[in-house]
């Protein structure tokens, strides 16, 4: 059964995630931090409880969401895992970071491509991709049906959507994405934003004023 923490790093109050199960093995996903003592918080934690971090992976490439790729890549000898269309994305991350005065590191290339239908292991664990982009050009979102968690990045947040303004967003993509893929899930699936607190798919398809 895999276990979550959530950490809240930098100033877009992002949500990294922290996945793992009993083999200790575990996923880092969107590594946010980049404050020495956001670095520090997801380092200690992973020490205090033994893991042994074995994927890197991002939702999506938006500059709050991959502040930490490089520090994970280097502390712990692991290859980035994303969509391949992310990539124009990714690489305009030192550009919107000098435009938001947020010190960078730029983070390593995808070296592992992920897609609707792939199933990523880790120590005992399975996460599933679904594709889901809107928000941004090629998002991916993972499901793991056992333990009913779904890391839905900026996708579907507690009454409320990712916002569809940036480039490669789309209003109309995101909204289908959304009653395709997620509200087709059990009701019970807990829902982990990209950003904001958990919520599940029964609470959204029924209070979610976009719906």
């Amino acid at each position: 059964m895999i276990q979550i923490q959530r950490f809240v790093f930098n100033d877009f109050q992002e949500n990294t995630y922290l996945l793992w199960d009993e083999s200790l093995h575990c996923a880092i996903i969107d590594p946010g931090c980049y404050k020495l003592e956001e670095k520090s918080d997801l380092q200690n934690f992973i020490s205090e409880k033994s893991l042994i971090p074995s994927l890197l992976l991002n939702t999506h490439c938006h500059i709050d969401h991959i502040l930490g790729n490089n520090f994970i890549a280097q502390q712990y000898h692991l290859e980035l895992s994303a969509h391949k269309k992310e990539t124009a994305v990714l690489n305009v991350g030192v550009q919107t970071a000098l435009m938001y005065h947020i010190p960078y590191d730029p983070s390593p290339q995808i070296k592992q491509y992920l897609d609707e239908g792939d199933h990523i292991a880790f120590g005992n664990s399975t996460l599933e991709v679904l594709f889901t982009p809107g928000h941004s050009p090629a998002s991916i979102s993972l499901l793991c049906r056992d333990s009913k968690i779904l890391i839905a990045g900026d996708v579907l947040f507690q009454g409320s959507i990712g916002r569809t303004d940036l480039p490669g967003g789309n209003f109309e993509t995101l909204t289908r994405v959304i009653r395709s893929k997620f509200f087709t899930l059990p009701d019970d699936i807990i829902v982990y934003p990209g950003h904001g607190s958990p919520t599940t798919i029964g609470i959204e398809k029924k209070t979610n004023p976009f719906f």
